[in-house]
C-alpha cells in the first residue's frame, strides 16, 4: 500500500472576525482548507472557528508591517474583507506574487445609474434593470472612505488597484450582509420590536422597496468557488431571492411567531423608515457567478435564521450598546409612532 502525503491549501483571511471572515473561514475550513485568520485583538476567534480547526494570527492588516507578519509565508488564497481604498490595495500588492488568488469584498456602493447617483448620494438612485457588473461605477477617489459619500469611491479605487494589478483577483460586490455578527445589524429594528411585544409597523412605500440582500455564507460560498478557478474578474454577491421589507418583515415574524399589525405611510413620512427603503429595487444581477458554477447556501428566508437566533440572544449586549446600533435607532421610533396612534384613537 502506498501512502501520499496531501498538501492542503492554505487561505488568509483578513479581517476574519466580522460576519464575512466567519463565514469565510467556516466555509473553508469545510472545504478541506488551512484557514489563518487575521484581526488585530487576541483571543478574538470565535470559539466554534478554533474547534473548527481555524488559527489567529494577530496583525493589523490595514499597515505594511502587518501584512508583513500576516503574509509572510504566502498563501494560497487571501481574502481581504477589510480593503476600502486604494492605499489599503496598493499595501497589498508587493505580497500577492506568493498568492495563489486573491478576493477582494467590495460593495454595491461603487454602481450609478444613468444620472450618476448611487447608494450613498443625497438624490437616491433609479435603476430600472437588475445591476451586472458592467453598469457604470463611481469615479475613483482616494481618501474618506469612512462617509456616505467617500465610501463607494475609496472601494472603486481599491479595486482597480488589485485588478490593474496583473495578480489574479477577484473583486466580489455586495448588498446588505446580514450574518452573525453583522454592523450595523440591519434586522435588529424587527427583532427588537418583537422582544419589546410591539405590534404596530409603519412601513413606507407599502414595504415594496427592495434593497438587495447578501447572506454572509452565500458569499462565502462564492469564495470557495472562485478559488477553485482563478482569476481577474468581478462578481455581484447577493441571495438568490430580493426579499422586499414587507417579505424581510413577514420572514422575521413567522420566525418568531409574531403579528404585526401593519400601517402603510407616505415616503414623506418620519415614520415608517426600513435600513432596506429604496426609490426603486436595487437587485444585483447574479448570472456571471452562475455561469462560474456558484450554488448559493439558501435563500434570505433560509439563511437568516442564524442571524435572527444570535440577535435574541446578544439583545442585552445590543440594547446597552456594548453591540453598536446606533445606526438604526430611527427605525425604532416608539414615541412618534404612539403619538400617531393616540391621534388615531381620538
Amino acid at each position: 500500500m502506498s501512502f501520499y502525503n496531501v498538501r492542503m491549501p492554505t487561505s488568509i483571511v483578513l479581517g476574519g472576525t466580522g460576519p464575512i471572515g466567519q463565514a469565510v473561514s467556516h466555509c473553508l475550513l469545510r472545504s478541506g482548507w488551512n484557514v489563518v485568520v487575521v484581526a488585530r485583538t487576541p483571543n478574538s476567534l470565535p470559539p466554534d472557528l478554533v474547534r473548527s480547526g481555524a488559527v489567529l494570527k494577530v496583525a493589523d492588516a490595514r499597515n505594511l508591517e502587518g501584512l508583513r507578519r500576516a503574509l509572510t509565508r504566502g498563501a494560497d488564497l487571501l481574502v481581504d474583507c477589510v480593503c476600502y481604498t486604494a492605499t489599503d490595495a496598493n499595501r497589498l500588492l508587493p505580497f500577492l506574487a506568493d498568492v495563489g488568488s486573491t478576493v477582494m469584498v467590495s460593495s454595491k456602493a461603487v454602481y450609478v445609474d444613468d444620472a450618476g447617483n448611487h447608494v450613498n448620494s443625497p438624490t437616491k438612485p433609479l435603476f430600472t434593470t437588475p445591476i451586472t457588473e458592467q453598469n457604470p461605477t463611481l469615479a475613483p477617489r482616494n481618501g474618506d472612505y469612512d462617509t456616505a459619500e467617500g465610501y463607494g469611491p475609496n472601494k472603486i479605487a481599491a479595486e482597480h488597484v488589485l485588478l490593474d494589478s496583473g495578480h489574479p483577483v477577484t473583486v466580489l460586490r455586495a448588498s446588505k450582509v446580514h450574518g452573525v455578527g453583522a454592523s450595523p445589524p440591519r434586522e435588529w429594528m424587527f427583532v427588537k420590536r418583537v422582544l419589546d411585544k410591539r405590534k404596530p409597523l409603519f412601513l413606507r412605500r407599502r414595504g415594496e422597496s427592495i434593497g438587495h440582500t447578501t447572506a454572509a455564507v452565500n458569499l462565502a460560498a462564492l469564495v470557495q468557488r472562485v478559488a477553485q478557478f482563478p482569476g481577474r474578474r468581478i462578481l455581484n454577491s447577493a441571495d438568490p431571492d430580493a426579499p422586499s421589507v414587507i417579505e424581510i418583515a413577514r420572514t422575521i415574524s413567522a420566525h418568531f411567531k409574531h403579528e404585526w399589525d401593519l400601517y402603510f405611510v407616505d415616503e414623506t413620512s418620519p415614520l415608517g423608515k426600513t435600513p432596506w427603503d429604496t426609490a426603486t429595487p436595487i437587485i444585483l444581477d447574479m448570472s456571471a457567478a452562475m455561469r462560474l458554477g456558484y450554488a448559493p447556501v439558501g435563500t434570505y428566508a433560509e439563511t437568516i435564521r442564524s442571524t435572527l437566533n444570535w440577535l435574541t440572544s446578544e439583545s442585552h449586549a445590543l440594547e446597552s450598546g456594548f453591540i453598536v446600533t446606533s445606526p438604526l435607532e430611527e427605525f425604532l421610533d416608539y414615541t412618534n409612532e404612539d403619538a400617531f396612534l393616540l391621534r388615531r384613537t381620538n
